[in-house]
């Protein structure tokens, strides 16, 4: 009768090898692949900067909803009117010195 057979450990040192192996590669996934860190900080940013860009809009499509309703038949501005007309149309009044 022979003893305990001892194995080589080629299999042992295979499996460590493919652990590591995977254990690298879904590090370096989580980091930098698309559903990563790094792109979900890049993806924040370019939300962060439509937010800013949605905000501006919207603070300008007021301004203009407010001028519009200014300059409305049931609301008539002439204060509004009156600059519109100089600025547009390039408009003075008699009583008024135009210096070029």
């Amino acid at each position: 009768m022979s003893g305990p057979r001892r194995q080589t450990g080629f299999g042992g040192v295979i499996f460590f090898v493919v652990a590591i192996g995977l254990g690298l590669y879904f590090t370096f996934a989580s980091v930098q692949g698309d559903y990563g860190l790094f792109r979900r900080i890049q993806i924040d940013a370019e939300a962060e900067v439509l937010r800013g860009e949605r905000d501006r809009l919207v603070a300008e499509i007021n301004a203009l909803s407010n001028k519009t309703l200014r300059l409305s038949d049931d609301y008539l501005d002439l204060d509004l009117l009156d600059q519109q007309a100089r600025e547009v149309l390039g408009m003075v009044r008699s009583d008024e010195v135009v210096l070029r």
